[in-house]
């Protein structure tokens, strides 16, 4: 009796479990089954809330943006042509020089003698070509003695200019006009032509130096005009393109440019770095869009367009690039209704809310 017991209790246990499974795998019916198959697509036809923009024509301004440097338009370093002990600085650091001007010297006491002697010389060698000449009017000398005298005198006149020459390299001048920089010597002190005395600059005008993409290498050209700003300074100043280097930089893929700036006033120093606006093109009424909006695929440019409520991709041509716009040659015309925002999420006929319109 008891074992017939046992054995009613797990046949009432395992008709117990069977059944549990049975409804736990049975599909879902009526609200739970069309819960879960209505949400996905109540998901995928959700609207998607974007900002748009009407195309409308305007004037497009293709400009280049790069930075550069202010250049001085000559520059060097000073020093003297021979070696000696400094007898006499004359200039004032920070001034301005004129060409020409003398600014030091070294002893020359050595060279001032040997010119002396040479020139204490002159008369007697010129005496000696005139009596000589005299005498071979008459045929009283041969032309070879003739000869002699004058070429003695032409070797002294070229003695002389020698030693001048040797004095003139003692004396170290301005090449050009400009502001003389810090003195790096003092008087007293042994120079060679490997001293630096001070740097000579000149800054009226200066040169704006700065380099350009290769793609812009053909368009950047002698007499194109920029403008430039220098930190500090509120306004703009204008320059002009004087020429660019001969080939493009085989590690940058850069071409060199420089422009002159007069500095009339000295009121730019070179050494300052100028954030520096070509414009390369000017296009009246041209329909351009913000670069946002374009959406690159498959090697082409799309944009939606808003109809009606949805979102439909529109295939476009594309011109100039700006940093903020980009000039649509073909696929959109005055008035349609570009969205700018949400581009990666949107697919064709996809819902959108407008949120703002520009």
């Amino acid at each position: 009796m008891d074992k017939r017991i046992k054995w009613g209790i797990i046949v009432i246990i395992t008709g117990g479990l069977v059944a549990a499974g049975i409804h736990t795998f049975t599909p879902k019916e009526n609200e739970e089954l069309a819960e879960t198959e209505d949400t996905p697509r109540q998901k995928s036809q959700k609207a998607l809330n974007v900002n748009a923009k009407i195309v409308k024509p305007h004037l497009l301004t293709d400009e280049l943006f790069v930075s550069g440097k202010l250049v001085p338009d000559e520059e060097v370093d000073l020093s003297f042509e021979t070696s000696g002990k400094i007898i006499d600085i004359n200039f004032t650091e920070g001034t301005f020089v004129t060409k020409g001007q003398l600014l030091a010297k070294v002893n020359d006491s050595q060279l001032q003698a040997q010119l002396k002697r040479l020139e204490a010389q002159m008369p007697l060698a010129e005496d000696r070509v005139f009596r000589q000449n005299a005498l071979l009017q008459r045929d009283a000398v041969s032309k070879e003695a003739y000869e002699q005298v004058k070429t003695e005198l032409a070797t002294l006149n070229a003695d002389i200019e020698n030693v001048k020459a040797n004095i003139a390299m003692t004396e170290l001048r301005a090449p050009f006009d400009g502001i003389i920089g810090l003195r790096q010597v003092s008087t007293g002190a042994y120079a060679s032509p490997t001293t630096v005395i001070a740097k000579l600059t000149k800054i009226t005008p200066l040169k704006v130096e700065f380099a350009v993409p290769e793609r812009y290498a053909r368009q950047v050209k002698k007499g194109t005009n920029l403008t430039f700003k220098i930190e500090g300074f509120l306004n703009e100043f204008n320059s002009q393109v004087y020429a660019t280097e001969s080939r493009i930089d085989d590690e940058t893929h850069t071409l060199t440019v420089r422009a002159l700036y007069p500095n009339r006033n000295g009121e730019l120093l070179p050494g300052r770095y100028a954030d520096i606006s070509l414009k390369q093109e000017e296009i009246k009424e041209a329909l351009a869009i913000p670069s946002e909006a374009i959406v690159p695929e498959m090697g082409k440019n799309k944009v939606f367009v808003y109809r009606a409520g949805k979102a439909y991709p529109v295939d476009v041509t594309t011109g100039i690039r700006t940093e903020a716009e980009i000039q649509v040659i073909k696929g959109l015309a005055t008035g349609d209704t570009i969205l700018t925002s949400g581009t990666l999420q949107l697919r064709t006929g996809m819902p959108v809310i407008i949120d703002r319109i520009e």
